[in-house]
């Protein structure tokens, strides 16, 4: 199982993960919109660096869960 079938599979069957990336996809949008603005006011700077930082720990997250189900489930090769 590739990386994108396993986070397909996951999403299906696995909550935890599935809110982990709704999660990251919100601040994905929550960075896109601010950044499409033309300026960025120190506030928004700030709020730029927490989306960023949240969204990879939502990332790494992800991947560990990922991991640790790969670990579980050895693929016959």
């Amino acid at each position: 199982m590739d990386e994108n079938e396993l986070k397909e599979f996951l999403l299906k069957e696995n909550e935890d993960f599935k809110k982990l990336y709704q999660e990251h996809q919100s601040c994905d949008k929550k960075l896109k919109t601010l950044m499409a603005k033309g300026f960025l006011t120190g506030e928004d700077e700030l709020k730029v660096k927490e989306l960023k930082k949240r969204k990879l720990a939502l990332k790494d997250r992800m991947y560990l869960m990922m991991a640790e189900f790969r670990k579980s489930k050895p693929v016959a090769r």
